[in-house]
């Protein structure tokens, strides 16, 4: 099992909405280095979801419930889409500073290319957010 950290302003798809939903179509993402990821992503892998810009902080647990597939959104080009659906949300979100603040994911992808919207996290990088968030 591979593990991965997605974003989402919450204006425009929150961690609520997610839930709301029950499962959604991670599409809209059009970065090269993004859609390597998206398309590394297997059925059953585990992703941290991300409020970005507002708010900043790991809100929850998603699970990849299917593996990459031509983007619905896309008009041009060769991009993809998964699905998702919640798993759990952190009772304590796990804010941007506190991230940074740890030493143990200074190299976290979020900390070094923060621009990113799908990205990896190492298994080492998953227990410590989850030891952040109060979880074990």
């Amino acid at each position: 099992m591979a593990f991965w950290l997605v974003k989402s302003e919450p204006f425009v798809y929150s961690w609520q909405q997610f839930v709301k939903d029950k499962s959604t179509c991670w599409s809209g993402v059009r970065n090269y280095s993004a859609r390597i990821h998206l398309r590394a992503m297997k059925k059953g892998d585990l992703a941290f979801y991300y409020h970005s810009n507002e708010g900043t902080e790991i809100v929850g647990i998603a699970k990849i419930s299917k593996e990459a597939y031509p983007d619905p959104t896309a008009e041009e080009g060769d991009w993809s889409a998964v699905d998702l659906v919640p798993v759990k949300a952190f009772k304590t979100p796990v804010t941007l500073s506190k991230i940074k603040s740890d030493k143990r994911l200074k190299d976290m992808a979020l900390v070094r290319i923060s621009r990113l919207s799908v990205s990896p996290v190492t298994e080492s990088e998953w227990k410590a957010i989850l030891d952040l968030a109060g979880m074990k």
